[in-house]
């Protein structure tokens, strides 16, 4: 369910702004798409696993201040965000 190290710093390495950069909201927003797409799966195999479902909608409320914090902040992040991780608005 979770991610693994390499596959979380290879996001960080892709979404950063600079090589040291793991906090700004592109890597966030990133990190959480990866955990999100990896409960979805998990959720649909066990539909009666309410806990990890609690847990996917609190991961989906946490992208969406993200995301609408960077459209307030840096529109053409935003979009350029939603186009590389084909995320629907």
């Amino acid at each position: 369910m979770s991610i693994t190290a390499e596959r979380k710093t290879a996001l960080i390495s892709e979404y950063s702004r600079d090589g040291s950069d793991t906090g700004s909201p592109e890597v966030q927003i990133a990190i959480l798409t990866e955990r999100i797409n990896n409960l979805t799966e998990h959720c649909k195999a066990n539909h009666k696993d309410a806990d990890s479902r609690r847990g996917l909608v609190g991961m989906v409320n946490s992208r969406r201040r993200l995301l609408d914090y960077l459209q307030r902040s840096n529109e053409a992040k935003y979009q350029d965000i939603l186009r590389r991780l084909n995320l629907r608005k």
